[in-house]
């Protein structure tokens, strides 16, 4: 054997470390940067707009969040994003919340086609357009601003302002990092679709 070589077990417990150490590093640059991204607060000031997107999730209180900026004011329209269809439970509490227009406040109720944030998108845009438009407020989780922002400047050509549902998120760290890949995959999604509806 030659000096300073290393036999085959060296050399496979050596580059088995180098994997080890250079995996480790890079979960904790994706976990550093997924907290940045996803868990600090990234919502806008409100101001009035001419609709209230309340896009689909978890029944955390974004329907009743959306509707009460509408009683507060922000917009006289309020759609709601209707995720619920394999959710007995939460579809009856969604179908009141879609039945609660008053004279003052209109609410449509849509299903996404893609069923995704960018059908969701491609649907605000689409009566945007029909409605002259030019500004809309959407509510989601705090998690899923960035991304939701980046597919709504795709697909909508107004003025959009993203506004987190008031919770708190008291995740374990597994279920963080479940998150964090669900977001960075989303976001390479929205890279490599656009807007595009064909």
């Amino acid at each position: 054997m030659l000096a300073g070589s290393l036999p085959p077990v060296g050399r496979l417990r050596r580059a088995v470390a180098i994997l080890a150490t250079v995996g480790v590093s890079a979960a904790g640059i994706l976990a550093v940067t997924g907290y940045f991204l996803f868990t600090r607060p990234h919502g806008d000031p409100l101001a009035k707009a001419d609709a209230i997107v309340v896009l689909g999730g978890d029944n955390d209180g974004r329907w009743e969040y959306g509707l009460n900026l509408a009683r507060q004011g922000y917009a006289s329209t309020v759609l709601l994003s209707n995720a619920y269809s394999d959710r007995p439970a939460e579809l009856s509490e969604f179908r009141q919340a879609c039945a609660s227009s008053t004279a003052t406040i209109t609410v449509l109720c849509f299903i996404p086609d893609p069923f995704t944030t960018r059908g969701e998108a491609m649907y605000v845009a689409r009566l945007a357009k029909e409605h002259n438009w030019t500004h809309v407020i959407v509510v989601s989780w705090n998690y899923h601003m960035l991304r939701a922002r980046y597919i709504f400047h795709q697909c909508f050509d107004g003025e959009v302002t993203m506004r987190p549902v008031p919770r708190s998120y008291d995740y374990p760290p597994w279920r963080w990092a479940a998150e964090y890949g669900y977001q960075y995959a989303g976001f390479v999604k929205a890279l490599l679709l656009g807007c595009d509806a064909g």
